[in-house]
């Protein structure tokens, strides 16, 4: 049974949450703001939590910096604020995904399961991706550049693993965001964001990331 963290201050956006969330098998613990997600985080082990952003004492972007820095537990972040700038940051700190409020706990539920999918141990990965000077640990979720350790994001890792197996190959946003979000549905331009941080990751080799315009993205081996 996957361990889901609801961290909101508002008691009825966690009641509801919690009702959909055990509705589909998963246990809860609820924390009222980001400073007690912290200290829960410190004790317990979670597959899964939900962040809400504006919060007292301890806000939801720096709860989450606060608990990556020992704990890498995917997140889904929640808002009010839907403007671009908040989404981007959300990224950037880690965040696996960005939803705005109101939002549909049904969504909220299929996004968290598709999430949870991809977080799970699988099986027969003891082998290397290599492209170039972009070397791919699998089991141990390591990317090296001309020898180097890079830092990326969970789902920035994702998209990279993506693309190395499927180079040469026209992508569209909607397989894209099928085959590594989860669903089918959703903003497209949450996959912009991350190419564009993957892109920066990259360093000499951001140009394999082509755009094909109004089509999505091709990584040309």
């Amino acid at each position: 049974m996957a361990k889901i963290l609801i961290v909101d201050d508002e008691k009825g956006i966690r009641e509801v949450i919690r009702e959909y969330a055990e509705f589909n098998g998963y246990e809860v613990t609820e924390a009222t703001d980001g400073m007690q997600a912290v200290a829960i985080c410190q004790k317990e082990e979670f597959d899964l939590i939900v962040m809400d952003i504006m919060m007292p004492r301890l806000d939801g972007f720096s709860a989450v910096k606060e608990i990556k820095k020992s704990r890498d537990i995917p997140v889904i972040m929640l808002s009010a604020r839907s403007e671009e700038y908040d989404k981007l940051f959300a990224f950037e700190v880690g965040v696996d995904d960005y939803m705005v409020k109101p939002f549909s706990p049904k969504e909220l539920m299929a996004r968290a399961q598709a999430i949870l999918n991809r977080a799970r141990p699988q099986e027969n990965l003891n082998e290397q991706l290599a492209e170039g000077g972009i070397e791919i640990d699998l089991p141990a979720r390591e990317v090296n550049i001309d020898g180097a350790r890079i830092e990326l994001t969970p789902k920035e890792y994702d998209l990279l693993v993506y693309f190395i197996q499927n180079k040469n190959v026209a992508l569209s946003r909607d397989i894209i965001l099928a085959d590594i979000w989860g669903y089918d549905f959703g903003d497209v331009r949450t996959i912009d964001t991350h190419v564009k941080n993957l892109r920066g990751a990259l360093g000499p080799y951001r140009g394999k990331i082509v755009t094909l315009r109004g089509v999505g993205y091709k990584f040309e081996g």
